[in-house]
């Protein structure tokens, strides 16, 4: 596919194929985020294109994809007439089909009905990534997420009343030293909210060019230590609640990756956190970080 300027996808998504159906993303204001600034105007790809991608895909790899990543920020907005047709093309020429993917916006959930996203989810929508990113609503506002706890829990009701799963992911260090603990304790209760099937967690990099990098020069912004990153990351484990969450922290931004389900194996992840901030275990170095 002739993809439109630089390309993401979560971790989880390695071997999907990507079907670039936006460019860029509908909202494009969080302060933290430099994903989609090389296209700053947002517009969907004609969906005659989405299904040539589809067919030339199909044509090559037909029976070697089972998970589709529909691209860019929040495929979600778009309407169903142009769903409809990419979905069911996707399941026509991808007969080993198991799973279709985006990222999603809370609001982009709640400007959708319910039996809309029930029929998304029937032709084949079944998991929506989300990044709250916090749920201290003030941490919320100053990253210009555009939703706050509310929209978000309300967003993922909906999207679990159209049988659809969630992927949430968190971000440490998003509060800064100043709401660091509100930042854990609240993120924490809006995954038990959520109730997620995954949970994530990504590191902040303050990213030149943006808008945090621009607060954090004037001393608005300060992004925590790396014990302080830790202890988010065991307040969000300790506290939150899920009824049966896949954890990851694979991410290539995170200091410490981490595996397992959350109730079952929370004692023994806490353990680790334990025992990586009192320099027991050995942290990821910082040249192999990345976004």
């Amino acid at each position: 596919m002739d993809y439109a300027g630089k390309l993401y996808r979560p971790p989880s998504e390695a071997h999907s194929y990507i079907l670039q159906a936006t460019i860029g993303c509908s909202w494009n204001a969080c302060t933290y985020c430099d994903m989609y600034r090389d296209k700053p105007t947002f517009r969907l790809r004609p969906l005659k294109e989405c299904l040539e991608h589809l067919n030339e895909a199909g044509a090559r790899f037909g029976d070697q994809i089972e998970k589709l990543f529909v691209a860019d920020g929040d495929a979600l907005v778009m309407e169903l007439e142009r769903w409809e047709p990419i979905l069911a093309r996707a399941s026509q020429v991808f007969p080993r089909l198991r799973q279709v993917s985006c990222y999603a916006m809370a609001r982009n959930i709640l400007e959708k009905s319910g039996d809309e996203l029930k029929r998304l989810r029937e032709m084949g929508l079944s998991l929506l990534y989300v990044g709250p990113e916090s749920g201290d609503d003030t941490t919320l506002k100053r990253i210009a997420k555009g939703s706050n706890f509310k929209d978000h829990a309300m967003a993922a009701s909906k999207a679990h009343r159209a049988g659809m799963k969630l992927s949430v992911i968190m971000l440490l260090g998003a509060g800064g030293t100043e709401r660091s603990e509100e930042h854990a304790q609240e993120s924490a209760r809006l995954i038990t909210e959520m109730d997620p099937e995954f949970f994530s967690a990504l590191t902040l990099t303050v990213v030149p060019g943006t808008p945090l990098a621009r607060m954090e020069a004037r001393g608005k912004f300060e992004l925590p230590r790396i014990e302080t990153l830790l202890s988010e990351l065991r307040t969000m484990v300790a506290e939150s609640r899920p009824s049966k969450a896949l954890f990851r922290t694979n991410h290539a931004s995170n200091y410490l990756p981490l595996a397992g389900t959350l109730p079952a194996d929370r004692e023994r992840i806490v353990q680790l956190l334990d025992r990586a901030l009192s320099g027991e275990v050995q942290l990821r170095p910082e040249w192999s970080r990345g976004l």
